[in-house]
């Protein structure tokens, strides 16, 4: 598999190695801009410490301290690791009006983000689990 990193840092690769690389749910989600069941993917309610990574090229997403029960059945995370870690845009797909949420390395489609969180930022970043890959604290991948 040919991993082409840009200028601008950006991961590429053909659909066909996307297809390769990703189970059919983690393409669904990730490339195709699906979203898994409520309550169906692994971390919706793990605990466990450590970082939180884009399944697709491994950047660092979110740290396992933003996390948060939000009761929608999605992980849920206050912000992400760094700002530049994430990139959002206006979602108008399924007749409403959201903001998406992509990984900045790869474009990865992660889940969206809403403005209904906790204080102090008032953000609920909504992830989906099959965009995501859980770094252990002890350094031991989920």
């Amino acid at each position: 598999m040919t991993e082409k990193l840009e200028k601008t840092g950006k991961v590429e690769k053909t659909d066909r190695e996307w297809r390769t690389l990703l189970s059919r749910e983690q393409y669904y989600v990730t490339r195709a801009a699906g979203t898994e069941r409520a309550f169906s993917g692994r971390y919706h309610d793990c605990k466990t410490p450590g970082t939180y990574l884009c399944v697709c090229c491994g950047q660092a997403l979110f740290d396992a301290d933003a996390k948060f029960d939000s009761g929608t059945g999605w992980p849920s995370f206050t912000a992400p690791v760094r700002a530049e870690a994430v990139e959002t845009r206006e979602d108008r797909s399924l007749w409403m009006r959201r903001t998406e949420v992509l990984c900045a390395r790869c474009d990865a489609h992660l889940g969206h983000v809403f403005d209904d969180g906790p204080p102090p930022g008032g953000q609920r970043y909504c992830m989906n689990s099959a965009a995501l890959l859980l770094k252990h604290a002890g350094n031991k991948d989920s």
